[in-house]
């Protein structure tokens, strides 16, 4: 895991890489790089390398990248990514018998929209979304939303879902946890999601000028999705 000895998560990683058919492509914003506490040298550490693969960047185009370009034209690509145009992923894999191939961005949530959004490629696999059943688990990072949860946690129950095998989120989730307990033990502090803070009026910074960014707080509190 490469952390040092007194909080190493190797004994809470999988002996031996987990055997999944789907191939997961990581599309990671530069920004996560340089992030410490970041999932995806988690997720990665779980699985063989051949299916996990990552691509660290914020445009990309079927020049640069051909081989990303062949996968966003295969009919058994996913992307997840939620939004209008998404399809429940607990629908697809019913009907979906090939190994398939999942794109995930990793970033911000805005970050992410702007990759998306930004690539065309990335329109064309079919689009997917989970549903928010869950609560994350890594709780020293803020997210927007109750339901949004990080990388690594949409990959574990992404996969639980394709390869029809509840006990891989449980594996993929084990060294997420025990990162969480490490860093709470040593100082960190449970982080509330923003829409949290801002119901029981806890959100202690100033609130933003931008109109946008604004009227995205509004929606937060009044549960409307975004």
């Amino acid at each position: 895991c490469s952390r040092p000895q007194k909080v190493c998560l190797c004994p809470f990683l999988p002996v031996h890489p987990l055997k999944v058919s789907t191939c997961l492509y990581i599309i990671q914003h530069p920004a996560e790089e340089s992030r410490v506490l970041r999932t995806v040298p988690l997720l990665a550490a779980c699985l063989p390398p051949d299916k996990c693969k990552i691509l660290v960047g914020r445009r990309f185009n079927e020049d640069r990248y051909p081989e990303l370009a062949t996968v966003c034209r295969n009919p058994n690509t996913l992307i997840l990514y939620p939004g209008a145009e998404a399809a429940n992923l607990e629908e697809v894999a019913v009907i979906s018998s090939s190994p398939s191939v999942m794109i995930i961005i990793d970033g911000t949530w805005s970050q992410a929209k702007d990759i998306f959004y930004k690539n065309s490629l990335f329109r064309l696999p079919k689009q997917v979304q989970l549903k928010p059943s869950i609560s994350s688990q890594y709780v020293i990072r803020t997210q927007p939303t109750n339901t949004c949860l990080s990388t690594l946690e949409c990959a574990a129950v992404a996969l639980s879902i394709m390869e029809k095998n509840k006990s891989i989120q449980e594996t993929i989730l084990h060294p997420l946890q025990a990162l969480c307990s490490f860093q709470l033990q040593h100082g960190a502090q449970i982080h509330h999601s923003k829409e949290h803070l801002l119901k029981n009026g806890l959100y202690d910074k100033p609130m933003p000028k931008n109109k946008r960014k604004l009227r995205r707080m509004e929606l937060l509190v009044n549960n409307v999705k975004i």
